[in-house]
């Protein structure tokens, strides 16, 4: 196969939920190709960008799921407060757009031939590719909390059937219950996520059952915004929420799903239901490819997120280093606008545009209320330096935020999935 050589996608057009891939070879003349391994906010924003830019490029996407369940909104669901269905999206929006969309899984990535292999055997050569594989789970961590612990113990850290069982049990427990979430320490996907989960868990539980609890055992001293969180949780659900950090025993270090107990090194704790968040890691197509260095993560040019590792290969999203920038839905479309404009920049043989990012996180108190936390970045000596930051606090801005919130989470499924 020459450098530029790929496989055409047959039986294309009109045919939802291709699994394979076949054809013959395209000859060195023809229009570049772009393939972009997964499509959560990152992978789908950057396939429909490239698509706007430059309409010439032929652009693939390729993943395993025809639908999408967003994290965003998916605490709301827990809490009665949103049905799953209205936090699914299909891939619709993309092949109004142009881009091809394949549904399979990329098993490996062949950088010196520019070509990734499917699960089902398939081969799709490329000119530029693009990871944006989401994270995994470092199972383990409590120890013993694996995949099958994980059915009675819901992480509900990746949305869809994770989060149908956490709400399931959330229902079924009985008054006077308590509610354990676990949180680790590291680098883990949305970094609020885990206190709005616990400020609409007692949303909830106000609600239909007021005697129960919710800890919050912490392997860290200290999370984002916790001035705000903590005024709004003495405010809103008084004595029904406890934060434990790990000088006071907040990291659990082991499990026991048949009594439903969590064990630290303060003591043991039984509990009616049990939310445990491993620590995470980029998925293994990331680090199986040789673009994850030695702590775990994807190293990235900052100004094209091409991979420090491999050339022709950008990453972008929650399994990038993106220094300063958090591991979120924004963040990850942010980074995808930027990969975007550096790949038709390249294969045009322009300049690429400076970086200019941005990531807005907001968190859900209660139904209507809400704290936002805005970062816009630019490049700094070689790094992506935060240059702005703004939280609203006040309970004026709160009411404000829980609205835009909503705007804002329509907004960004139209932009990263081409929503009509």
């Amino acid at each position: 196969m020459q450098r530029r050589d790929f496989l055409k996608l047959t039986a294309w057009a009109g045919v939802a939920g291709t699994s394979s891939l076949a054809g013959a070879t395209k000859p060195l003349s023809a229009k570049a190709h772009v393939v972009v391994a997964g499509g959560g906010f990152g992978g789908s924003s950057c396939a429909l960008q490239l698509r706007r830019l430059d309409p010439a490029i032929e652009v693939s996407l390729i993943d395993p799921d025809d639908r999408y369940v967003t994290c965003p909104m998916s605490n709301e669901v827990l809490a009665g407060l949103r049905r799953m269905d209205s936090i699914t999206i299909t891939r619709d929006g993309l092949r109004r757009a142009g881009v091809r969309y394949v549904r399979g899984r990329v098993d490996a990535i062949d950088a010196a031939r520019r070509v990734v292999r499917l699960h089902d055997g398939a081969a799709v050569a490329y000119d530029k590719l693009v990871v944006a594989p989401g994270i995994r789970f470092l199972w383990g961590t409590p120890h013993g909390y694996d995949e099958a612990a994980a059915e009675r113990m819901p992480h509900a850290w990746k949305a869809g059937r994770q989060t149908e069982i956490l709400a399931a049990q959330l229902r079924a427990m009985e008054n006077g219950g308590v509610v354990a979430i676990s949180v680790p320490t590291g680098l883990i996907r949305c970094p609020p996520g885990p206190y709005e989960r616990a400020s609409l868990i007692a949303h909830f539980l106000k609600r239909h059952k007021p005697r129960c609890k919710v800890l919050i055992f912490d392997a860290n001293n200290r999370f984002p915004r916790q001035d705000v969180f903590t005024e709004a949780w003495a405010e809103l659900y008084p004595g029904m929420i406890e934060w434990i950090p790990v000088v006071q025993g907040g990291a659990v270090e082991r499990i026991d799903t048949r009594t439903s107990t969590l064990h630290t090194a303060h003591g043991a704790q039984r509990v009616a239901v049990a939310n445990i968040i491993p620590p995470q890691a980029p998925d293994l197509l990331a680090a199986d490819a040789g673009l994850a260095s030695g702590h775990g993560w994807c190293p990235v040019k900052p100004s094209t997120f091409e991979s420090q590792q491999r050339e022709h290969i950008h990453v972008i999203g929650d399994a990038c280093i993106a220094d300063a920038m958090p591991k979120s839905a924004s963040a990850a479309q942010s980074q995808a606008a930027q990969c975007a404009a550096a790949i038709v920049a390249a294969l045009a043989e322009r300049e690429v545009p400076e970086p200019l990012l941005e990531s807005v996180c907001y968190s859900l108190l209660a139904p209507d209320s809400a704290l936002a936390i805005h970062g816009r970045f630019r490049l700094r000596d070689g790094q992506i330096r935060e240059v702005d930051t703004s939280a609203a606090s006040e309970n004026t801005a709160q009411r404000d935020e829980a609205k835009l919130a909503e705007r804002w989470y329509a907004r960004i499924r139209k932009e990263s999935f081409g929503e009509i």
